[in-house]
Formats: structure tokens, C-alpha cells, sequence
């Protein structure tokens, strides 16, 4: 039998490299790894119909209910949902002692500094991503992506906040923090880390067309090596939820300024897999 000195001695054995490969493809098939296979099949549909490619429409943000306060519900629930993968990857990777969540690149010490640098990032990547849209939409290589199509209430705008957060928090915690820090584990390198989340990166986007499979993989790659380079998620978390927030409260004014750029909805024939 164990005594009690070898209980109090006794700590539990890092997790085996088998055993980390089978926590990432949980924690992805419960995420953005599922959302990538989906959007897979998605623009395996999209090119085997008859309406051309820059003719069809993505919309990320539907109406879910004609009901509003159940439309309200739903939305919100959507949100939690999609949230459960982070608090997951938070347990898991969850440290006894400060920081916390050093592992994630997060550890709440300079949070002016990391919103200012979001900031920069967010006007950075936002604006040669709105050409790069433009140009896959004149090249007919990507569709209409339409950020939402809620009707006018009082919860709209923080709603669409929210959902905002939501894939800034989803995707940089799951495809930046917490990818990083196992394949690490796994003793891949630097840039066999950067590219292979970039490549998840952008897949789970390409249901939008190939100009924002390009996009999000130049995106992917920027991050990736400035998180690499700094080990800080804070304002790549911030960025994307800049970047998001503004297309998505901006678009109403937007469809009505520039109706060639953002026509009003329609409802999409399929509907966007990814955050």
C-alpha cells in the first residue's frame, strides 16, 4: 500500500503526446474544427450550383425567430453555446498558480497596452481586408456576406456586440492561444504552429468564397507570428472583435450609403458555420 508520504509526493504525469492530439481534436471537434468541415461542404455546394459563385450570399448573423423576444433568446443562446468551447480549453489549460492562463498568452498585467495595440491591430488588418473583399467580389470569388440580418430593436446593436466578443473570444482563445500552446507540447515549430493555424483559420471561412479563405489566411499568419513573437492574445482578441463589431453595427448605414456594397438582406442559402 501507498503511504501517506508517497501520496503527498506523489504528482500526476504530464499528458502523453497521444493523448494531447486526442484533446485538440475534441476541443476542435466541438469548435471551429467542426465549423471548418462544414464550410468545406459548404462551398462544395455553393460550386456545384447554378448561381455563379459572386451571385450568392452568406449571412452571419440571421433572424431566428419572427417572434422578437424569442429571436432575442435564441441569439443569446447561440452566444452561450459557442462560448462553451472557451470555458472548456479554459479548464484545461487552467494553472494553480498566477497567471492563470499564462498559457493562453493572458495574464491581465497590462491590459491599457494590450487594448492600444488591438486597436492598431484592428485598423491594420480591417481596412486591406475590406479591399481584399471588394476585389474577391469583383473577381466573383467571393460572395455577399451579409453581417446581419436582424430587424431594428432595442437588443440589435447589443446583440450583435455580443456576437462581436463571441468570435473574437472564440477564435483567437481556440486558434491562437490554446492550439498554440499544445502543439508546442507536441514539440512542433514555430512556423509548422503559424501556418497550420492560419490553414484552420482560413477553412472554416472558405464558405464565404476564396477571396476570404486568402484573406483570413494572411490574417492567420500575422497573428500567429505576432502572437508567437509577443505571447500576448489580449489584443489579437480585441482586434478581431473591432474588426467584427464594426462591420456588423455598421452595416445598416452601410446598406443604405452604399447599396452596391452592402445590398439589404436576403436570406442565404447557407447559412455561415464559423464564428
Amino acid at each position: 500500500m501507498r503511504t501517506m508520504k508517497d501520496a503527498r509526493t506523489h504528482r500526476p504525469s504530464s499528458p502523453g503526446d497521444r493523448r494531447i492530439r486526442g484533446e485538440i481534436l475534441i476541443v476542435l471537434g466541438l469548435s471551429l474544427g467542426l465549423s471548418a468541415v462544414y464550410s468545406l461542404v459548404a462551398i462544395a455546394n455553393r460550386l456545384t450550383r447554378d448561381v455563379p459563385l459572386g451571385d450568392q450570399t452568406a449571412t452571419l448573423n440571421p433572424s431566428r425567430s419572427e417572434r422578437p423576444v424569442f429571436d432575442l433568446i435564441y441569439q443569446l443562446l447561440g452566444i452561450v453555446a459557442d462560448l462553451m468551447p472557451v470555458a472548456l480549453v479554459v479548464f484545461l489549460v487552467w494553472s494553480s498558480t498566477r497567471p492563470h492562463l499564462s498559457r493562453l498568452g493572458i495574464d491581465g498585467t497590462r491590459p491599457w497596452r494590450d487594448t492600444r495595440n488591438g486597436v492598431g491591430l484592428a485598423l491594420l488588418v480591417g481596412i486591406p481586408g475590406l479591399a481584399l473583399y471588394l476585389g474577391g467580389r469583383a473577381l466573383g470569388l467571393t460572395v455577399t456576406v451579409v453581417p446581419t440580418a436582424l430587424d431594428e430593436h432595442w437588443w440589435t446593436v447589443p446583440v450583435l456586440l455580443l456576437s462581436a466578443a463571441r468570435a473574437g473570444i472564440v477564435e483567437e482563445v481556440i486558434v491562437v492561444g490554446y492550439l498554440f500552446a499544445r502543439l508546442r507540447d507536441l514539440r512542433w515549430g514555430p512556423w509548422a504552429i503559424i501556418l497550420t493555424s492560419a490553414l484552420l483559420r482560413a477553412t472554416y471561412h472558405l464558405y464565404q468564397g476564396f477571396g476570404a479563405f486568402v484573406g483570413n489566411a494572411a490574417m492567420g499568419l500575422l497573428f500567429g507570428w505576432l502572437y508567437t513573437r509577443y505571447g500576448r492574445l489580449l489584443p489579437l482578441v480585441i482586434a478581431h472583435t473591432l474588426i467584427d463589431a464594426a462591420v456588423f453595427v455598421g452595416y445598416a448605414w452601410a446598406a443604405s450609403v452604399f447599396p452596391g456594397l452592402a445590398p439589404m438582406p436576403t436570406p442565404s442559402p447557407t447559412p455561415a458555420p464559423a464564428p
